[in-house]
């Protein structure tokens, strides 16, 4: 009784918010974010009996989101559109100074984010925003295991200069 493709569905569910943060990282802005898990989520479903059991549906879900923004922004770069930057989001309730230098620190970190390459951006967002192993992160995004360590350095080191200003 029990429908395999429903108990996914229930899982996609829970996957929603962890799948959002990484179009978050991706998009840098709501709007944007929300268009890719929407279309993330809308393939997934299509694609549904080509899921195969054993694999990790959070990486499946990744992937897809990866590969569509992937075609979005070669789409973007044919059409030659040029993009703003990134949203911030307001703090509700923020009030004092130490709430005025988190949110310009959050300000900073999002355009620091929205500034480094498409594969530095993803791979800092699988791992150190998302929390996935590097095996399972170089799997997401198709590259090998060093290809994603080097990545990830780069675009580490990026941020610690974009956001303090100092060395890397």
């Amino acid at each position: 009784m029990n429908d395999p493709a429903d108990a996914l569905r229930q899982e996609m569910l829970a996957l929603l918010p962890r799948l959002r943060r990484f179009a978050r990282s991706l998009a840098g802005n709501p709007a944007d974010a929300d268009d890719l898990v929407q279309d993330t989520v809308e393939r997934a479903l299509k694609r549904l009996s080509t899921f195969e059991t054993g694999t990790r549906l959070d990486s499946w879900m990744y992937r897809i989101a990866q590969n569509i923004w992937i075609d979005r922004r070669r789409a973007a770069k044919v059409r030659d559109a040029v993009s703003g930057d990134g949203e911030l989001e307001h703090i509700a309730g923020a009030g004092g100074e130490a709430a005025a230098e988190a949110h310009v620190e959050v300000g900073r970190l999002g355009r620091a984010m929205a500034a480094l390459p498409d594969e530095q951006r993803a791979a800092v967002a699988l791992v150190l925003i998302e929390g996935m192993s590097y095996r399972d992160a170089s799997a997401v995004l198709g590259v090998p295991q060093g290809t994603l360590t080097s990545r990830l350095a780069r675009g580490r080191a990026a941020l610690v200069q974009a956001v303090m200003g100092g060395p890397t």
